[in-house]
C-alpha cells in the first residue's frame, strides 16, 4: 500500500490527473421529467469541470455512464476507468457525490477504501464533501454508503409494488414485444398488432390444426424464407434485439420457438406478466416464479387468435403428449439409438394421419432443424427390432464355436487351466518345504558345533533368499490363476448371456440393455450395432 505522506506530496506537488465520472441512472431520469434536471449528465460534467479547474486539475478523461444503476460495477464506463486506474493514466477521481459513483455499500469499501488507496487514487465527491485523503470523513462515508444502498433496497421495493400494480391494470411492461406484436407509440405499455407478424403466427395455429408437427412447421417457414422473430425484430423493426437462447447465427425456425408461439396467452389477447423475480434489489440473476404467482390480465388489447382456436391448439397438445407417453414403455432402443451422421440421439415418428400411431425413429437434429443440417435417417421401428434380434442369435451362435473362443482372447478350458496351476503350486510348495527343512538341519548342525556361527549364517542367508523366490514365484502364479479365471469368468458370463437369447423371437427392451452399448442408424435405415463385448 502507497503510504499518506507520498500520496500529499503528489496532490502539492505536479499537475494533478484527474478522471471525471458521471452517472445516470433510469430512476434519476424519471426525476429529470419532473422539473428537477440537477442530476444531468450535463450539469454534472459542467459542475465537476468547473470544481476540477478551480483546484487546478487536469482532466485526464470524462468517464460517462448513462441510464445505469449505482448497485452494479459492471456498467461499461465504470469498468472502462478502473482499468485505466490501473493502468496508472489519473490519479483523481471527481464525481457529484459519492452516490453517483456507487450506491452499493460493498463496492464502496472495495474500490474506495482499498483499490484506490492501493493504486495512490484519491476520490472526492464535490457536493457531499467525501474525500478519501481526509481521513476524519471516512466513517461518513460509510453511514453514507449505507443510507445510498438502503435507499436503493427501499426504492426496490417501491418500483417492485408499482410495477405489479401496473401488472394487474394490464399494463405490458416488457422490455420486447411478443412476436406480432407492436407498441402502441401513444402508449408503450399497450400493445398493437404487427401485421406482418402475426399472420405468420396465425399460420402456424393453422397449420398445427391441420395435423403438422411443430419441428414440422418450423421447417416449412424456414424453407420459405420466412424470418425468425429475433431477425425479423432486427433487420426489420430495426430494434436492438438478442435472444440468449437462440444459437449463434441460427435462421432456422426451431421446435422450441414454435412450441413458445403456439402457448403464448397475449396471442388472444391476454397480458401475462411476473413471470420472473430477481433474486435480490442488488443482484440481476432471474429466478422463474412458479405459475400461480403469474399476473394475468385478459382482454388487453387486440387477439391475434380466437379463443376456440387457441384452446383447441392447448387440448391437441395434450392428446399428442399422452400419446408420446404411452409410447415410451413401449420403445425398446431409448438411450442407445444414435443417427450415424450427427451422432446425436433419434427420436420418434408417428402416423401423420389418422390414429397418429408410432412408427419409428429419424434424426432429431433433422426434425429440429431441418435437412440443412442433417439428413432424415428414418427407421422403421419393426424393421430394426427384427434386425437387431436377427443379430443377437446370430452373435449368440458365433460365441458357442470354438473358433469364436480363440478369437475373442484364446481362453482355456477353466478345467485344465485350474489343474495346471495345482500341479505347479504343489511343486513350489514341496520345494520350499524341502528348503524350510534344509535351514532347520543347518540349524541344529550350529547347535551340535558340528558348523560354526560364521557358517550356519551363511547356509541360513542362502536358504532365506532361495525360500523368498519361491514364495515370490507362488505368489505371482496365483495372481496369474485369479486373472485367468477372471477373464475365464468374464467370458461364460457373456457367453451366457447369449446363450440364452439363441431361441427368443422377440425383443426386450432387458435384451438390447444387457447387449448393446449403442446402435447408428445409417441414411438409408440400416443399423451398425455396437455390443457392449466387441464392436462389428
Amino acid at each position: 500500500m502507497i503510504c499518506g505522506d507520498y500520496r500529499m506530496e503528489t496532490a502539492v506537488g505536479e499537475k494533478n490527473r484527474a478522471a471525471l465520472y458521471l452517472r445516470l441512472s433510469k430512476e434519476d431520469k424519471d426525476k429529470l421529467t419532473k422539473g428537477d434536471d440537477s442530476a444531468s449528465i450535463q450539469n454534472q460534467r459542467l459542475l465537476l469541470t468547473d470544481y476540477a479547474l478551480q483546484h487546478d486539475y487536469q482532466i485526464a478523461e470524462v468517464y460517462s455512464d448513462d441510464d445505469e444503476s449505482g448497485l452494479y460495477d459492471t456498467r461499461p464506463d465504470f469498468e472502462r476507468m478502473l482499468t485505466d486506474a490501473k493502468l496508472g493514466r489519473f490519479n483523481i477521481v471527481i464525481a457529484k457525490s459519492q452516490s453517483r459513483f456507487s450506491r452499493n455499500m460493498e463496492h464502496v469499501e472495495k474500490y474506495l477504501h482499498r483499490d484506490f488507496p492501493n493504486l495512490g487514487i484519491r476520490f472526492i465527491g464535490v457536493v457531499d464533501g467525501a474525500d478519501t485523503f481526509n481521513r476524519g470523513n471516512k466513517k461518513s462515508r460509510q453511514i453514507n454508503g449505507l443510507v445510498n444502498e438502503w435507499y436503493c433496497e427501499d426504492l426496490s421495493q417501491n418500483i417492485r409494488s408499482a410495477f405489479r400494480a401496473k401488472m394487474k391494470e394490464g399494463q405490458y411492461l416488457g422490455a420486447s414485444c411478443p412476436y406480432g406484436y407492436v407498441k402502441d407509440p401513444e402508449n408503450h405499455n399497450h400493445l398493437i398488432v404487427d401485421e406482418y407478424a402475426a399472420g405468420v403466427v396465425r399460420r402456424i395455429y393453422q397449420l398445427y390444426l391441420k395435423g403438422y408437427g411443430k419441428a414440422k412447421i418450423g421447417r416449412i417457414l424456414t424453407e420459405e424464407g420466412i424470418p425468425i422473430p429475433s431477425v425479423y425484430k432486427r433487420e426489420i423493426l430495426g430494434m436492438n434485439y438478442h435472444n440468449p437462447n437462440e444459437m449463434e447465427n441460427t435462421k432456422s425456425w426451431s421446435y422450441q420457438t414454435i412450441h413458445t408461439i403456439l402457448n403464448n396467452e397475449v396471442y388472444i389477447g391476454t397480458v401475462v406478466q411476473n413471470k420472473f423475480r430477481n433474486l435480490s434489489y442488488k443482484d440481476k440473476k432471474h429466478i422463474r416464479q412458479p405459475k400461480e404467482e403469474w399476473i394475468r390480465a385478459a382482454g388487453m388489447h387486440e387477439p391475434v387468435i380466437d379463443q376456440a382456436a387457441f384452446q383447441k391448439v392447448q387440448e391437441r397438445q395434450k392428446l399428442r403428449v399422452k400419446e408420446v407417453k404411452s409410447c415410451v414403455a413401449a420403445s425398446v432402443f431409448s438411450g442407445v439409438l444414435f443417427c450415424a451422421e450427427c451422432k446425436h440421439a433419434m427420436v420418434r415418428m408417428y402416423e401423420r394421419r389418422g390414429e397418429r400411431k408410432f412408427i419409428g425413429y429419424c434424426c432429431k437434429t433433422y426434425k429440429t432443424l431441418g435437412k440443412r443440417e442433417c439428413s432424415r435417417h428414418a427407421v422403421n421401428d419393426g424393421r430394426l427390432q427384427e434386425a437387431v434380434l436377427r443379430s443377437i442369435q446370430e452373435e449368440a451362435r458365433k460365441l458357442l464355436t470354438p473358433e469364436d473362443i480363440r478369437y475373442l482372447g484364446g481362453i482355456p478350458n477353466s478345467g485344465d487351466t485350474g489343474k495346471n496351476y495345482k500341479l505347479q503350486a504343489a511343486r513350489l510348495e514341496k520345494e520350499i518345504g524341502r528348503l524350510e527343512g534344509y535351514r532347520k538341519k543347518t540349524y541344529q548342525s550350529y547347535l551340535d558345533d558340528v558348523i560354526s556361527k560364521e557358517e550356519y549364517l551363511s547356509y541360513a542367508k542362502e536358504y532365506e533368499a532361495d525360500i523368498q523366490g519361491l514364495k515370490d514365484k507362488r505368489k505371482r502364479l496365483e495372481e496369474r490363476r485369479k486373472e485367468e479365471n477372471s477373464r475365464a469368468c468374464e467370458y461364460d458370463a457373456w457367453a451366457e448371456s447369449f446363450r440364452d437369447y439363441i431361441h427368443v423371437d422377440k425383443l426386450t427392451r432387458e435384451m438390447v440393455l444387457e447387449l448393446i452399448d449403442r446402435i447408428e442408424v445409417q441414411e438409408d435405415g440400416s443399423a451398425r450395432i455396437f455390443y457392449k463385448f466387441r464392436n462389428p
